[in-house]
């Protein structure tokens, strides 16, 4: 059964109010007031009032007066006049100041209030799909203005190293300074593939499915080690695993892998580069159908200011270095599309811990 649809009913007249919510209370959900400051009232505490019902000739002011003080406050719910003066200039006042859908007479027949209900409701949901598409197109033009100039940034810095570093080794014949300069050509490279690489996730997420399986955290954790072992030697930082698993978790592996890859390459980035006691700490419990992952570092830190940017498309906290800014964004889409929460605790200068909480599938 749908829920009903929610009418306010503004009139200064009591038997109006009573006689109105009698005859379509059982149908819909009516709420009545005899002012301006009962109907807001109302207005403020049921947000999803869809039709407002007003009668034109109050003491306090007039429903076209009151339709265009709310018209601000409260522009969604569908407006109707309610008025036995059908006098042209009414009309076209409540039309051009309050933007008023309909026009009932007074008398009012049943007939003609529920005609006008579903006329309005109609009209409702086409303006909230409306809204609706409106914002993610005004999301999507921001995030392509972003990718524009991200895609300028990450994609022709790399190459542009590339090409010069060609460019040097053609005019050299010493092997020691096409050695270095093929080192600094791999550090382009590497950069333009973790740039496609995230550019890959966030196209995953966007239109993939879900693939539900029971998830092993041990051999999760055995992959990461594998992965992450040689590059934690040779940057010297202490990688600790610790997994506490006793039940079966099911979820969707290939996004619990985006979830743990990101935060520990991160945490892996973001050390400090003076820093003798380098540590990144990866915990994975499982318990009562939710699976805990917990990436600790001691690393740069996130500026208090920054905390609630950090998953923001393309945002960098950190310009020491380099990124897509893409990374903490997929990890955030991640989460929620798992029915998930993510929770950060940094300090510039001490490190960050990330916490990711998602529940068994």
């Amino acid at each position: 059964m749908s829920e009903k649809i929610k009418i306010l009913y503004l009139d200064d007249e009591h038997n109006n109010l009573v006689g109105f919510k009698a005859s379509l209370r059982f149908d819909y959900s009516i709420y009545i007031a005899q002012n301006a400051t009962e109907a807001l009232a109302y207005l403020d505490k049921h947000p999803d009032i869809r039709v407002i019902f007003c009668d034109q000739r109050m003491p306090d002011k007039t429903g076209v007066e009151f339709f265009e003080e709310i018209r601000q406050s409260h522009p969604h719910p569908i407006r109707i006049l309610l008025t036995a003066y059908a006098d042209i200039e009414s009309v076209v006042d409540a039309i051009n100041r309050g933007h008023v859908f309909r026009y009932v007479k007074k008398p009012w027949i049943e007939a003609d209030i529920i005609s006008a209900i579903d006329e309005a409701n109609k009209f409702y949901i086409a303006n909230s799909m409306l809204s609706i598409q409106n914002e993610e197109l005004r999301k999507a033009y921001v995030e392509l203005d972003k990718f524009a100039y991200s895609v300028s940034h990450d994609i022709r810095g790399p190459l542009v190293g590339i090409s010069g570093g060609i460019n040097l080794a053609l005019q050299t014949a010493d092997i020691k300074e096409i050695k270095e300069i093929l080192s600094l050509m791999e550090r382009s490279v590497a950069k333009l593939d973790a740039f496609i690489m995230d550019m890959h996730d966030y196209y995953s997420l966007e239109r993939g499915e879900l693939k539900i399986s029971a998830i092993d955290f041990n051999e999760v954790a055995k992959e990461k080690h594998d992965i992450y072992a040689i590059y934690a030697r040779a940057s010297n930082i202490d990688f600790q695993m610790e997994v506490e698993q006793k039940e079966l978790f099911w979820n969707d592996l290939a996004s619990v892998n985006l979830i743990i890859n990101n935060l520990v390459t991160n945490a892996f980035k973001y050390q400090r580069k003076e820093a003798k006691d380098k540590k990144v700490k990866l915990k994975i419990s499982v318990s009562r159908g939710y699976t805990t992952i917990v990436v600790s570092d001691n690393g740069m830190g996130i500026d208090e200011k920054h905390i609630n940017e950090i998953y923001n498309l393309f945002f960098r906290a950190h310009v020491e270095e380099s990124g897509s800014g893409m990374g903490l964004y997929n990890v955030k889409s991640t989460v929620r599309k798992l029915d998930g929460t993510i929770e950060v605790e940094s300090v510039v200068g001490q490190g960050t811990t990330f916490t990711v909480v998602l529940p068994h599938k």
